[in-house]
């Protein structure tokens, strides 16, 4: 994701050196804190306890040491981890995966087809984010180091993995927020990690907020996806932003009609003026009461986290993207 809005003086650059307890809920998933940008609940990592343990979602580099530490809290010793699943390469849930494939040397990356290669040779991932993010790639999200090729298993849509035991991960190709993303269905449990294809959820949120950043954010692709998400009838839905969401139909509803309406007022905007400042300032003044005050009062961190991940520069940049490429017939067919 991208993150225009940030202020990046206010986000915290460093990551406390322990980090907080994990929690376990009720279908036995361990939720556990990346600290991504030093702030609790920014992005989460899912541990499915298995006899091939898995983790989704690692986080930035910049924060990883959270994440092996609060692995080995749980008990996990350099051999356990088995698999890492990353839904997508954005920094904020891929940027980590080569220093814990380091820590964990027994655990195989695994990674959509589309976006696989980018784990291997993370060069251009690399120079992307750092014009993207500007300061905040030093600060918040730090460079992805390769990972050997044969450690990474690239995945298409429905290819499925064994964790033993009897469960069993299916992945679903959901792009729409990106290109490369891949949603993960639990079939033990009937739960979907949805990375951002769902969008965002955080502390101090009244809403699901869509996340629509450049380069390839893609409407009717991003709403396919919530179909194919629907058709599952899931028991659950994990956000990487930032946890579970219930009822799980109910969430995927709220999600399409914010992404439409969304859509809508960002396109309605930029009719009127195709600036970046003009489109971001209609959908702030439209979206203001995403961010309860309540909240927000109560929790420092409350805006600072939306800014970083779901900002309203952000999302009108992929949007006007979208619109721009869609008009002029250059969108990649993506579904």
């Amino acid at each position: 994701m991208t993150h225009e809005d940030a202020p990046t003086d206010a986000i915290a650059a460093s990551v406390p050196a322990a980090p907080p307890p994990a929690s376990v809920d009720d279908l036995g998933v361990t939720i556990l804190d990346t600290m991504t940008g030093g702030m609790t609940n920014v992005t989460a990592g899912y541990l499915l306890t298995a006899e091939r343990p898995c983790l989704i979602e690692c986080g930035p580099a910049r924060s990883i040491g959270a994440v092996i530490e609060g692995l080995r809290r749980l008990g996990m010793d350099p051999d356990d981890l088995a698999h890492l699943v990353v839904t997508h390469i954005h920094l904020d849930h891929a940027g980590g995966a080569g220093e814990l494939a380091s820590a964990f040397p027994n655990a195989t990356i695994v990674v959509s087809e589309v976006g696989a290669r980018h784990l291997h040779d993370p060069s251009r991932l690399n120079a992307s984010a750092r014009t993207v993010y500007g300061r905040l790639h030093d600060t918040v999200y730090g460079d992805c180091a390769a990972i050997d090729s044969q450690r990474i298993m690239a995945v298409a849509d429905h290819d499925r993995l064994d964790l033993g035991g009897g469960r069993e991960l299916e992945f679903l190709y959901t792009p729409g927020h990106a290109k490369h993303h891949i949603g993960v269905l639990d079939h033990a449990t009937g739960a979907i990690f949805s990375g951002d294809s769902v969008g965002v959820k955080l502390p101090g949120m009244a809403h699901i907020r869509p996340a629509t950043p450049p380069a390839d954010f893609h409407l009717e692709a991003a709403l396919a996806s919530l179909e194919v998400y629907r058709a599952c009838d899931p028991s659950r839905i994990y956000l990487a932003h930032y946890g579970a969401v219930d009822p799980p139909l109910a969430a995927l509803a709220e999600a399409e009609l914010r992404l439409r309406l969304w859509a809508e007022t960002a396109e309605a905007a930029w009719h009127q003026s195709s600036e970046l400042d003009h489109v971001a300032e209609t959908l702030r003044v439209r979206f203001a009461d995403d961010l309860t005050s309540a909240d927000a009062d109560d929790d420092p961190d409350a805006q600072r986290r939306v800014e970083l991940l779901s900002g309203y520069s952000s999302n009108a940049a992929g949007l006007i993207r979208y619109f721009t490429r869609r008009d002029d017939g250059t969108l990649t067919d993506v579904g």
